[in-house]
C-alpha cells in the first residue's frame, strides 16, 4: 500500500493526497451520519490526466476507489469501507467551468464544479441551468450526474440525465473516453453517457460534461395553496397542467405534519396560513414574457382551484423575501427531520395518476402494523417523486424505532411495487438499497446490469459494494 501512495503522490503532489485523520474525516462519513468508512487516503486531482493515472495505478494495482462529490448523498454510496484499503477518490479540485456557449445553450463544466456554481455561470450568460436542489450550495455536478439527481424542477426539465449532451470519462482501465459533444442530435449508435449517468461512479469516473441551458424568464412566481388531501393536490396539478403548461416548473406538495416539525425546529418558521391545513402545494411559474403574465397565469390557476372547491387558500409571494421564504420552508424538511431524530427514510416515485392512492393504501398498511407511526411526507408531486418518511410514535425513542425499519421499509416498498413504482427516484441505491433492489428488479435486469459492469470493470475496483 505504501507503493501505492507513493506513486499517487507522484501524481497528485502533496497537495492531492491526504492521509492524516484530520483531513480524510470530512470526506469518512456521509451527511446523515449513518455511514462510515476508513480510506487508505484521500485523493484530490486537479485534472482529467491526473484521474487517469491514478486510475491506472489502481488498475495495475487492483486497488478499489470510491469517487465522491459534494459528500451530500443519502444512500452511502460515496463512502469507503472500514478496511483502510480502498481510495477516496474526490473531484473537489475539478471545479472549473470550462466554457459557456450561449447560443447553443450549453456549459461545459468539470465534474468539482458545486451545482450553485454551475447555475450562476448560467445567470451571467443570461441563461438558466435548471437542476435545482437543498442541497446546491454544496452538491457537485458529478456527483449529480452520478445520482441522476433530480430535484425541484424535474416537472418541466426533467432528471439531471435530461440535461446531459455529453460526458468525460475516466474508465477502469485509466482510459479517457471524450464524449464532450453539445450536441441535440447524434444519432451514431450506442449512447454511450447514459451508461454513467445514475451509475454512482460504479462504472467510472464523470470528470467533466455538457450540460443543456434555457433563456433565462423573465419572472418566476411561486405560491402557497391548501388542500384538503393528496386527492386534492393531484386535482389543482391538473388544471396548472392544462392552463399553463411548460410554464409550470414546480409543483411540491407538503403534509401538515412537516410544517409541524418546521415550527418546532425553526421557531422562526411563519406559517403560510393562519388556520392549518392536512396538505399545501408549493408551484412556480416561469414566464418568457413578463412579471405581469406570470402573476395573471398563477392566480387563474389558483382561482379555478378555489372556485372548484379544491384549494381552501391560497398566497402568491409579493416579493423576492416571500419566494425564498416559501422555498426554505419547502428545502428546511429534511433538516428539521434530523432534528427531531433517526427516521426511516424513503425516496419513491409512483405514477403521477396514482400517488394519492398510493398514500391511501401505504399508511393505511402502515398503521395497522404500527398504529402510532407519525408519517413526514413531501416532495415533487408534479413528477411522481415522495420522501416518503417514517418517525416513530411520539415519545418513543428513535433509535428504539429503528429497530423496526427493515418492517417499515418492506411495507412501504411493497406497496411502491403493487403501484408500478419505484424504491429509489432520485437518491440512487448505494449502500442503503443494494440489498433491497433484488427484491423489485428482475432476474433478467440484475443479469444485464452485472454484465455491463462485468465489460466495463472487469476488476471490480470501482466503487464496490455499492449498486450490485
Amino acid at each position: 500500500m505504501k507503493d501505492v501512495l507513493e506513486r499517487i503522490a507522484a501524481v497528485v503532489g502533496s497537495a492531492g493526497l491526504v492521509t492524516d485523520e484530520t483531513g480524510m474525516a470530512p470526506h469518512m462519513k456521509d451527511w446523515r451520519g449513518r455511514y462510515s468508512g476508513r480510506p487508505l487516503a484521500v485523493v484530490r486531482p486537479a485534472s482529467t490526466r491526473a484521474v487517469a493515472e491514478v486510475v491506472k495505478i489502481c488498475a495495475e494495482t487492483r486497488t478499489a476507489i470510491v469517487p465522491q462529490g459534494g459528500n451530500t448523498g443519502l444512500q452511502g454510496g460515496g463512502i469507503t469501507d472500514a478496511s483502510g484499503t480502498q481510495i477516496l477518490l474526490s473531484t473537489g479540485r475539478m471545479n472549473r467551468v470550462r466554457a459557456v456557449d450561449a447560443l447553443n445553450n450549453t456549459i461545459t463544466v468539470e465534474a468539482g464544479c458545486v451545482l450553485e456554481h454551475v447555475q450562476r455561470a448560467a445567470e451571467d450568460a443570461g441563461r438558466l441551468f435548471p437542476l435545482s436542489l437543498g442541497a446546491e450550495g454544496s452538491a457537485t455536478l458529478g456527483g449529480n450526474l452520478s445520482t441522476n439527481a433530480g430535484g425541484t424542477g424535474v416537472l418541466r426539465y426533467g432528471n439531471t440525465r435530461d440535461l446531459a449532451l455529453g460526458l468525460e470519462v475516466v474508465l477502469a482501465s485509466g482510459e479517457v473516453w471524450d464524449g464532450l459533444r453539445g450536441l441535440r442530435k447524434d444519432n451514431t449508435g450506442y449512447d454511450l453517457k447514459h451508461l454513467f449517468i445514475g451509475a454512482e461512479g460504479t462504472l467510472g469516473v464523470i470528470t467533466a460534461a455538457v450540460m443543456k441551458l434555457y433563456p433565462l424568464p423573465a419572472a418566476r412566481l411561486t405560491a402557497i395553496a391548501a388542500v384538503g388531501s393528496p386527492h386534492d393536490a393531484l386535482r389543482l396539478l391538473s388544471i396548472a397542467q392544462r392552463q399553463s403548461g411548460d410554464a409550470l416548473t414546480g409543483f411540491e406538495m407538503i403534509s401538515d405534519f412537516c410544517i409541524t416539525l418546521l415550527v418546532k425546529h425553526f421557531p422562526a418558521t411563519r406559517t403560510p396560513f393562519d388556520a392549518r391545513h392536512p396538505q399545501y402545494v408549493l408551484m412556480e411559474i416561469s414566464d418568457a414574457r413578463s412579471e405581469a403574465s406570470a402573476r395573471a397565469a398563477i392566480e387563474s390557476i389558483l382561482a379555478e382551484g378555489m372556485e372548484a372547491g379544491i384549494a381552501r387558500d391560497a398566497v402568491v409571494a409579493q416579493s423576492l423575501s416571500q419566494v425564498n421564504a416559501m422555498w426554505a420552508m419547502r428545502e428546511d424538511i429534511t433538516e428539521a427531520q434530523r432534528l427531531e431524530g433517526l427516521n426511516v427514510k424513503h425516496d419513491v416515485s409512483v405514477p403521477i395518476s396514482r400517488i394519492a392512492e398510493f398514500m391511501d393504501a401505504t399508511e393505511a398498511a402502515l398503521r395497522r402494523a404500527y398504529p402510532d407511526v407519525r408519517l413526514v411526507v413531501f416532495g415533487h408531486l408534479g413528477d411522481g417523486n415522495l420522501h416518503y418518511n417514517v418517525c416513530g410514535p411520539q415519545g418513543v425513542a428513535p433509535e428504539v424505532f429503528l429497530r423496526e425499519e427493515a418492517g417499515v421499509t418492506r411495507i412501504v416498498h411493497d406497496s411502491v411495487a403493487r403501484f408500478n413504482g419505484s424504491i429509489s427516484a432520485e437518491h440512487g441505491l448505494g449502500q442503503l438499497r443494494r440489498e433491497e433492489i433484488r427484491r423489485y428488479k428482475s432476474a433478467l435486469e440484475l443479469d444485464l446490469m452485472r454484465k455491463l459492469k462485468a465489460a466495463l470493470d472487469p476488476l471490480g475496483i470501482m466503487n464496490p459494494g455499492k449498486v450490485l
